[in-house]
């Protein structure tokens, strides 16, 4: 006798003959026999009495069928089963339509997700039909019934869901020092320890390349000046013995010889030894720059992820003040501000200078010339961004200026804002560690709910009451995300199992990583603060001291719980200000539809990201910084400070200066400076100028704007979905 019916999408029912008699009838009314209740009920009666005691639905669907083509009535049998196939064709046409969208290479939500995926190209194609026919295996076969709800329901929003069968990690900081050292296998290939700075211009890119094909997220060097440094030197040691063939001298005395500074001069009135030194340094700063033109160059044209996608990626320095480091940052600098192919703008990788006082930051500082250089750079180029080590939250106890591996206690970041600092079970580092997964919740929906309370304390406290409530289902969606992770073996990530992820050198082709990845972390994230504030208060924080205290209350208490989840579940949660790029219109478009237009809050197609003061609200660089900077201190998984200027940043170098300035004053952990940028389409010309419609180089009229989207550059806005579009045109420059 049947008990229960096992569901298509997995969930386990129980047993209801009423279903299958209304379909039956259904059948029957559509035939010239009309209604036969006494053959309704006996149908039913003999499935109900001769099926096992859990039976699914197609296989009920089966039983049905076979008893009405063994009754009076086949015609029925022959509707009932039309009735099945035009069913069975309906729940694959959401499927059929949006694969034909992909197709025909139109521009939508679903193939704008992400900007930087080309999704008109083969491999874009194949990538975006993998993703969406994955996510609904994810939801009916992966995810609790909980979960599945408050995703369903518009409370959360699972990131990478598409790569959730696959156990993937999101993240990684790269220890390319071992990588150089020790080299690796990626496919087919081995690559032996580097030896010259051309050498390791490469294998960093390999790694970058090889890891991305092995997570779902990005990839990045935390020091990348270090790494290279010692690589200068072996490349000016190269050019002394190449001098000693050249000239039959013994000049070994000079390999490692103090050299203050890499600097290209002129051989003119140079002789003997200090002619050989000048020349060696001039031919070691010619191949730092090559290898830095060609790093660059190569992360922007190799492909990952089935060839469709550049690799997502960004690199940190700024604080080797060795010669050899200088040089390292330099060329990088130099190269970045030429730019690559016809002088187009290097989308990546997204470098970020690391502001140290004492270091790389004050007139006194060794690397204070390259930050003014850096800031040079950034008013053509938009890179680098800066990352304040001197935040309050980004010291480190054991760093010290006098330690060659300093670096090792400095902070890093993923250029779209993730963060990965302190950790529970290790050292205390971003080296060798990463995300794993992040979820975002949309507190937005759950301030709308809490709304129309007329007394204030009762509205708030309901609101903290239901954010509790998803905060709890998104805590335990994460860990068990983590635990069906955990169980990958080291033999599926062969790059990041083997010489990235910190302890991972310790596992068997088929041990689990298990043991090595709770070092990582799980954001949970929070989108539309200031949507959130509008609907509890009737005023953002930008706009209210009211709102920005409550505003801050609410981070606050996600922090709270987010170091209550680290405690109850033995892992690094931490609370993430969300990089909402293909989510920024999703939750707004379904609270739309709930709610009906609210002003403020879904009168617009997108949510404004995380804790930001909106686009569209005019206000001072000074005033956005005040209002945004305590957010950080709470938003240990990722952040950003941005600041929109107007005009040619290309000879105003200051303008970017001052803005770290800003970074400094209000302990702002991270930021970056956005301005306009043309860039012709055809030919790569780039400009400042507002509003040009043609190229002044090669006359073409397929100009774009140079945009960042949520931390990284877009090269062009016609892969921008339809909700990012509109928070770029309602941005506004802060003066």
């Amino acid at each position: 006798m049947i008990h229960t019916v096992l569901k298509r999408d997995g969930r386990v029912v129980g047993y209801n003959e009423e279903k299958i008699k209304a379909a039956i009838r259904k059948a029957m009314l559509t035939t010239e026999g009309g209604e036969d209740e006494a053959l309704i009920a006996r149908i039913v009666d003999i499935i109900s009495m001769s099926g096992d005691e859990q039976m699914s639905v197609e296989e009920i669907q089966d039983r049905v069928e076979l008893e009405l083509m063994n009754s009076p009535r086949k015609e029925v049998a022959k509707r009932y089963i039309a009735y099945r196939d035009q069913r069975s064709i309906a729940r694959r046409a959401k499927t059929r339509d949006m694969f034909l969208e992909i197709i025909e290479a139109k521009s939508n939500d679903i193939t704008r997700e992400n900007a930087n995926m080309n999704t008109d190209s083969p491999a874009g194609m194949m990538m975006k039909f993998a993703s969406e026919t994955t996510k609904p295996f994810v939801d009916d076969y992966l995810l609790s019934s909980e979960t599945r709800e408050a995703v369903n329901a518009g409370y959360i929003h699972i990131h990478d869901k598409d790569y959730y069968p696959t156990k993937s990690l999101t993240c990684v900081q790269h220890p390319l020092d071992r990588i150089l050292k020790h080299g690796f296998v990626a496919g087919h290939g081995e690559s032996r320890p580097a030896k010259r700075i051309e050498t390791a211009s490469i294998i960093g890119c390999i790694s970058l390349e090889t890891a991305q094909n092995e997570m779902h997220g990005g990839q990045a060097i935390p020091a990348f000046d270090f790494y290279l440094a010692p690589f200068v030197r072996y490349s000016f040691i190269e050019e002394i013995k190449c001098l000693e063939r050249l000239s039959g001298c013994d000049l070994s005395h000079l390999y490692n010889v103090e050299i203050k500074d890499y600097n290209h001069k002129s051989l003119d009135g140079l002789q003997g030894e200090e002619r050989y030194m000048q020349h060696a340094v001039n031919q070691t700063v010619s191949r730092v720059h090559q290898s830095m033109e060609a790093f660059i160059h190569n992360m922007n044209t190799i492909h990952s992820r089935g060839g469709n996608q550049v690799v997502f990626s960004s690199i940190n320095y700024g604080t080797d003040t060795s010669a050899e480091g200088r040089c390292i940052i330099r060329e990088l600098l130099h190269t970045t501000y030429e730019g690559v192919g016809n002088g187009a703008t290097a989308i990546f990788p997204i470098q970020i200078w690391k502001k140290k006082r004492g270091v790389s930051y004050l007139p006194e500082d060794p690397n204070y010339d390259l930050y003014q250089l850096a800031c040079k750079v950034t008013a053509r180029r938009f890179f680098p961004n800066f990352l304040n080590l001197d935040a309050s939250f980004n010291h480190h106890e054991k760093w010290r200026a006098d330690d060659p591996e300093r670096y090792k206690y400095e902070v890093a970041t993923m250029g779209c804002r993730t963060r990965v600092f302190e950790n529970r079970f290790g050292d205390k580092t971003s080296i060798g560690r990463g995300n794993l997964s992040f979820t975002t919740i949309n507190i937005v929906r759950i301030a709308i709910e809490c709304m129309n309370i007329k007394d204030e304390e009762e509205r708030i406290h309901k609101f903290f009451s239901k954010l509790d409530h998803v905060l709890d289902i998104t805590a335990r969606q994460l860990n068990e995300r983590f635990e069906f992770q955990k169980t990958a073996m080291a033999k599926q990530f062969p790059l990041l199992m083997s010489r990235l992820w910190n302890g991972a050198e310790n596992l068997a082709p088929n041990d689990t990583i298990e043991s090595v990845i709770n070092q990582g972390t799980l954001g949970i994230g929070f989108i539309g603060l200031a949507e959130c504030l509008i609907a509890l208060t009737g005023k953002h924080h930008g706009e209210s001291e009211e709102a920005q205290k409550l505003g801050l209350r609410i981070v606050s208490h996600m922090r709270s719980r987010v170091n209550d989840f680290s405690e109850q579940y033995h892992h690094n949660y931490s609370v993430l200000a969300t990089p909402a790029e293909g989510l920024s219109g999703k939750f707004t478009s379904r609270d739309l539809r709930s709610f009906g237009v609210i002003p403020g809050v879904t009168d617009k197609i997108y949510y404004t990201n995380s804790n930001h003061v909106p686009v569209y609200y005019k206000c001072s660089p000074v005033h956005k910084a005040k209002i945004e900077a305590p957010y950080h201190e709470l938003t240990g998984g990722g952040h950003i400070f941005y600041v929109e200027i107007d005009g040619d940043a290309t000879h105003n170098p200051k303008a970017i200066s001052d803005i770290v300035d800003l970074m400094d004053r209000y302990n702002i952990g991270y930021g970056s400076v956005n301005h306009n940028r043309n860039r012709c389409m055809n030919c790569g010309y780039e400009d400042a100028t507002d509003g040009l419609t043609e190229c002044p180089k090669c006359h073409s009229r397929h100009i774009d704007n140079i945009q960042r989207i949520t931390g990284y550059l877009v090269g062009t806005t016609d892969r921008w979905n339809n909700a990012k579009l509109a928070e770029l045109q309602d941005r506004v420059v802060h003066k």
